[in-house]
C-alpha cells in the first residue's frame, strides 16, 4: 500500500504499517498448562488479515461494515451477500441470491437492516443476522434505471440512481413512503453514461454529497429541496471514475475504481470546497469499487471490471491503513 502526499514530489509512507498476516494456526500438539496459555494470548494478539477471498464468479461492488467486525458484501451476479468474519478473514453466504437479483451499494443500521441498492430499479432491506428479506421497494417504475449506491441520514436510506436525476429517500425501517428528491442547480444529466454514483451524508447532517463518475464531479445536494452545487476540487482537476464515498469527520475518501486509487479530501465547514490532502494505493487494488470502515482501516472489494465476468474469475477484499 502506497499513500501519498501533494505536497511531495514522492511518495510519503504510511503513518502507521499494514497489519499483514493470517490469524495464527491451532498448534498441533499440546503442551504444558503455562504452554498453552502462552499459545492462547499469542492467538488473542494475531493480526487480523488484510486481506480475504469472495467465492469465484462473486462479481462483488458494495461493501459495508457496521460496529462489529463482519464485513457484508453483494453480488452482481445474482443478488447474494456474503458476510466476512474480519478477524479471521473466513465467510459465507448469508443470502444466496436469484434470478433477476442485484447487489451493488449496501449500508448497515445499527437495528441490524441491510439496505441494499438493486440495480434495476428496486432497493431490498435485509436482516443482516439472517439474510432474511425484509422488505422490497420499487424506487422507479421505468426501466432503463440504475439503483447504484445507498447512504443512511436522518430518517431515510438514500439511494442514487445513476440513469436519472434524482435520489430516492426510503424510511429507515420496516414501513413507510418513498421520497423521491429531483436534483437540480449545478446538476447536469448526462446520456448514456453512470452518473450519480456514490453518496455520503455531509458534515452537519442536512445535505448529500454525491460523486458523478462522469465527468468526474463531487455535488453538495441539499436535503429540503434537491438543489445543488458543484463542491470546488482544489489540488484535483477531477474525480472521475469515482465510485464509493466514505466519509469520517471532513475528512473525505473517493474511490477511483478503474484508477485503482483513492483519493483523500478534506472538506471545508459547509463542504463547498473539497481539499486535496493525499492518495492511497495498493498493488492489491483490482478496480476497488467501494469502501466502509474498521477502526483504522478502510476495506475495499475488487470488482475486476477489467478482467472476464466468469464463474471462475477470483475476486477479493483488500484492508488499508488510514
Amino acid at each position: 500500500m502506497r499513500r501519498t502526499d501533494p505536497r511531495s514530489s514522492s511518495a510519503q509512507p504510511s503513518r502507521r504499517a499494514l497489519l499483514g498476516g493470517a490469524a495464527l494456526a491451532a498448534l498441533a500438539a499440546t503442551g504444558t498448562g503455562t504452554a498453552s496459555a502462552a499459545t492462547a494470548g499469542a492467538a488473542r494478539s494475531a493480526p487480523w488479515p488484510t486481506g480475504f477471498p469472495l467465492p469465484d464468479g462473486f462479481l462483488p461492488e458494495g461493501i459495508a461494515i457496521g460496529r462489529r467486525p463482519y464485513a457484508y458484501m453483494g453480488s452482481r451476479a445474482n443478488g447474494a451477500l456474503y458476510r466476512t468474519d474480519l478477524r479471521t478473514g473466513r465467510g459465507s453466504v448469508l443470502f444466496p441470491g436469484g434470478t433477476g437479483l442485484v447487489a451493488v451499494g449496501l449500508k448497515l443500521d445499527d437495528d441490524g437492516l441491510l439496505y441494499v441498492a438493486g440495480n434495476t430499479g428496486v432497493a431490498r432491506v435485509h436482516d443482516s443476522r439472517t439474510g432474511e428479506v425484509v422488505t422490497t421497494h420499487r424506487l422507479s417504475p421505468a426501466a432503463g434505471h440504475f439503483i447504484n449506491d445507498v447512504t443512511l441520514l436522518g430518517g431515510r436510506a438514500w439511494f442514487t440512481d445513476s440513469r436519472a436525476a434524482a435520489l430516492y429517500g426510503v424510511p429507515r425501517g420496516r414501513g413507510g413512503g418513498i421520497r423521491t428528491l429531483p436534483l437540480t442547480g449545478d446538476w447536469v444529466q448526462l446520456p448514456d453514461v453512470n452518473n450519480a454514483n456514490g453518496i455520503v451524508g455531509a458534515p452537519g447532517g442536512d445535505a448529500l454529497i454525491v460523486v458523478k463518475s462522469t465527468p468526474g464531479e463531487l455535488h453538495n445536494v441539499d436535503l429540503r429541496t434537491g438543489r445543488t452545487t458543484r463542491i470546488t476540487l482544489v489540488g484535483a482537476e477531477n474525480v472521475v471514475n469515482g465510485d464509493g464515498l466514505y466519509r469520517i469527520g471532513r475528512t473525505l475518501y473517493v474511490v477511483q475504481n478503474r484508477l485503482n486509487l483513492v483519493t483523500v479530501f478534506r472538506l471545508d465547514a459547509r463542504a463547498t470546497t473539497a481539499t486535496l490532502t493525499g492518495t492511497i494505493t495498493d498493488p492489491r487494488f483490482d478496480v476497488p469499487t467501494t469502501a466502509a470502515r474498521f477502526g483504522d482501516r478502510l476495506y475495499l472489494v475488487n470488482a475486476r471490471f477489467t478482467s472476464p465476468q466468469t464463474p471462475e474469475t477470483t475476486f477479493t477484499g483488500v484492508a488499508v491503513p488510514i
